[in-house]
């Protein structure tokens, strides 16, 4: 990883060429730090992997480890964490660190927040990071940045597990669900098939006005819509099922999937998405009702015979197996 200057101490060296890189100075090597004793890492006489760390990697770390030693609270304690998150920014024992001397000098969040957002920006998928700026928030009760941290980050990577549960933490946290859905909304015009933002969707609903009747038909009728746009989209298909497992009836029996099941039937649609959603409302059908199995059993079946063979080969070993399992449970 390319080392970064801004929190750098320079050489003054006069053989330096004024357009060359200035000179890192070693931490042993700088007068304010003769006080401590640099701690090595000991793996042991007999390291299983040693990793070829540089100079400048172990002289930083190996003053770390004093200062954590000593329990030192200090501006130079806090620049020393600094450095070495330039180095490894997923390394969290800093970050714990660096939230005990942030805390006990008092130092700025505002800033802090700030030097966190340039890190998320190099390392999105960073845990330890994303974790730092949650408590940060915390500290300073501010959320008033995090939507659009994320939704910047998200524009990057929409299925950025880290962003998307820091903006959910945040959500539920500071109730700041007003416009969600709204965001939601743009991003599967974007992206029907982005499967987080469809994830995103339950969540909303879910901690806000829940599942009532007329919440399930409403998102029932938003998924079909999109069904309808693109049949072969498995997060629509997933999202239709989510909300029919709430309905009172079940896979059956709701007028918004009995219109959709029309739709496709009469456009011929061959979707394995659909055809597997049958096999499933067959299945509930059967149970609800035996006297069902000897006319729907025989379809659900010649149903999974086309997934294993046409439609869905990859998966052939599965829809055989849920064949034998119907024939199990619903055959006198």
């Amino acid at each position: 990883m390319a080392d970064k200057k801004s929190n750098e101490p320079l050489s003054d060296s006069s053989d330096e060429c004024s357009d060359q890189e200035p000179t890192w100075i070693y931490y042993r090597d700088r007068p304010e730090w003769t006080d401590v004793v640099p701690v090595e890492l000991n793996e042991g006489p007999f390291p299983v992997v040693a990793i070829a760390y540089s100079e400048r990697f172990k002289d930083i770390f190996n003053y770390f480890r004093a200062i954590v030693l000593k329990n030192e609270i200090s501006e130079r304690a806090f620049e020393l964490t600094s450095n070495a998150l330039e180095l490894n920014p997923a390394n969290y024992t800093v970050w714990q660190y660096r939230r005990t001397v942030l805390k006990g000098l008092g130092k700025n969040i505002q800033k802090e927040l700030t030097f966190v957002r340039r890190i998320i920006e190099d390392h999105p998928k960073n845990y330890q990071v994303w974790h730092h700026r949650r408590v940060l928030v915390e500290w300073s009760e501010d959320p008033s940045s995090e939507l659009r941290l994320t939704e910047i980050v998200l524009a990057q990577d929409a299925k950025n597990y880290h962003a998307w549960q820091h903006r959910q933490w945040v959500l539920d946290t500071f109730k700041l669900f007003d416009h969600e859905l709204e965001f939601v909304e743009r991003l599967l015009e974007d992206d029907i098939r982005n499967n987080s933002a469809w994830n995103q969707r339950y969540f909303v609903v879910k901690q806000t006005s829940g599942f009532s009747e007329n919440i399930i038909s409403r998102e029932l009728t938003f998924s079909v819509n999109s069904i309808k746009k693109v049949c072969n989209n498995e997060s629509a298909w997933n999202y239709l099922r989510g909300v029919l497992a709430l309905n009172p009836t079940g896979l059956n029996g709701h007028p918004v999937v009995e219109e959709l099941c029309q739709f496709l039937d009469d456009n011929n649609s061959e979707s394995p998405y659909y055809f597997a959603f049958l096999v499933d409302r067959m299945e509930e059908a059967m149970q609800s009702d035996a006297s069902k199995c000897q006319a729907l059993l025989p379809k659900a079946d010649e149903i999974l015979q086309l997934l294993a063979t046409k439609m869905d080969p990859i998966r052939r070993e599965y829809w055989l197996f849920l064949s034998r399992y119907l024939n199990s449970q619903f055959v006198n």
